[in-house]
């Protein structure tokens, strides 16, 4: 038998519901439900890395939004940052313990997201097909006498 979802609202300390809106679950949920947290968190999986080879391995993501998403996970314990206090500056990142119970589930997320793109992709472009259809119908209708 499938156990249901607490009820909204039915929060406590020893039984955390992430629909209620006062949950703090909510923040980790917030956190990690960026395409760049989610892509910074998979690639350190593979272990330690420094900010130069995370801003390679991300296409895409900005020097500054690394730096600000990095500061996010580190302050909420889900990756750690070493500073080796070498001259050049020499910065690794890496997982935290949580940060690496975490990673197996966004590794899996991420491969699904390779696996379904095209079915995705496929249903994109009939919605907005129909859509544009439907639109193009409505403008029709309006211009009738």
């Amino acid at each position: 038998m499938m156990k249901l979802p607490p009820q909204a609202g039915a929060s406590s300390a020893s039984h955390p519901d992430v629909f209620d809106a006062s949950c703090s679950a909510r923040h980790a949920l917030e956190l990690i439900s960026t395409k760049w947290a989610i892509l910074i968190m998979s690639a350190l999986a593979a272990g330690p890395m420094r900010n130069g080879a995370l801003l390679r391995k991300v296409e895409g993501i900005s020097q500054k939004m690394l730096t600000q998403t990095l500061k996010d996970l580190e302050r909420n314990g889900l990756v750690q940052r070493h500073d080796q206090q070498t001259n050049p500056p020499h910065v690794e990142y890496s997982l935290s313990a949580v940060g690496l119970s975490l990673s197996e589930t966004l590794i899996n997320l991420d491969r699904w997201a390779e696996r379904n793109f095209p079915e995705l992709d496929r249903f994109r472009e009939k919605y907005d097909t129909a859509a544009s259809e439907a639109k193009a119908a409505r403008r029709r209708k309006i211009r009738l006498p």
